[in-house]
């Protein structure tokens, strides 16, 4: 694994000056000094053993000795990609242990959702009046052979093809992972997903007892009463723009009302889905990034560092 000092190309956190830097302060003080004080992280690639066998995961903490809380970080539908990594890397500067699994690695899925075919398969479905997946047939038999024989295993595999059951069990395979290292507190460990990760880290929260869920524009748990199963807070953010998936959202409050759990959720007007993707200049919202993030930091901070 590889130690890095080097700033970030985000903004790691509100602080008014950079860390690492001597403040100098006013006449009144002379000679007195402030060190913000910097951190350096540690980043690679590891692996453990799931229900696919043996997965890879981008791992980042911070560098030195040290206990930390640990985060799951689950990526979107285009895999583990340098945002995803990116994520993992700002909570290991904040004081996390994060680790990122790539729940696509898998030969037979490594073939065929790649970003670039995932990107074709989601342009094609956005032009679907529903997600159907007899209708999409109907309209994959439309395109060109060479278009059609890139673009159909992968909308086949968004359309009910993945595997949801195994990744799941990866997911509480990653908790477990995550629970051996010796520089983790084992009773400090949350999840973060976004996108398809998002649903996925609600299902991680109803199917392990983790210590904080956050799930960003991420589908409900189905079916939704396994909400009683969560044990921990749930930090919900969601686009107002989102709107097929908003859809729903009035069940995941009712139920998480009915159950009686730790739940906090915003919306963001004129956020779309992905807001929070700084890699994605058309769908990143800087606004309401930043303030999800912070968000974020005070919601773990609450739960995972306390």
């Amino acid at each position: 694994m590889n130690a890095s000092a080097t700033g970030p190309r985000w903004s790691p956190a509100s602080y008014p000056f950079v860390r690492g830097e001597v403040l100098i302060l006013g006449s009144d003080v002379a000679g007195a000094v402030v060190v913000i004080p910097s951190r350096t992280t540690t980043t690679g690639i590891v692996e453990y053993r799931g229900a696919s066998g043996s997965i890879p995961a981008y791992l980042a903490r911070p560098s030195g000795d040290g206990v930390w809380p640990g985060v799951v970080v689950i990526h979107d539908l285009f895999g583990l990609m340098d945002h995803t990594r990116d994520i993992a890397e700002r909570f290991a500067y904040e004081g996390y242990v994060a680790l990122a699994p790539n729940l696509f690695a898998s030969p037979e899925l490594a073939a065929v959702l790649t970003p670039a075919n995932v990107q074709k398969a989601m342009a094609f479905m956005f032009r679907l009046p529903r997600r159907d997946p007899v209708l999409a047939q109907q309209e994959l038999a439309k395109l060109p052979p060479d278009e059609r024989a890139i673009i159909a295993p992968t909308v086949e595999r968004l359309l009910g093809g993945l595997p949801r059951e195994r990744f799941a069990k990866d997911l509480v395979a990653a908790v477990n992972h995550l629970k051996t290292l010796p520089y983790v507190k084992a009773d400090r460990i949350g999840c973060v997903g976004f996108c398809f990760g998002g649903g996925l880290s609600l299902r991680l929260a109803c199917d392990v007892g983790v210590e904080a869920c956050v799930v960003f524009y991420g589908e409900n748990p189905s079916p939704i009463e396994r909400v009683r199963d969560i044990a921990g807070p749930v930090l919900g953010l969601y686009g107002a723009e989102d709107t097929r998936l908003n859809a729903d959202l009035d069940k995941l409050v009712k139920a998480m009302a009915e159950y009686k759990k730790d739940f906090e959720m915003r919306i963001y007007p004129g956020a779309p889905h992905a807001f929070f993707n700084d890699r994605n200049p058309t769908t990143y919202r800087e606004a309401a990034a930043r303030d999800a993030w912070d968000r974020v930091l005070r919601f773990y901070r609450r739960t995972l560092m306390a």
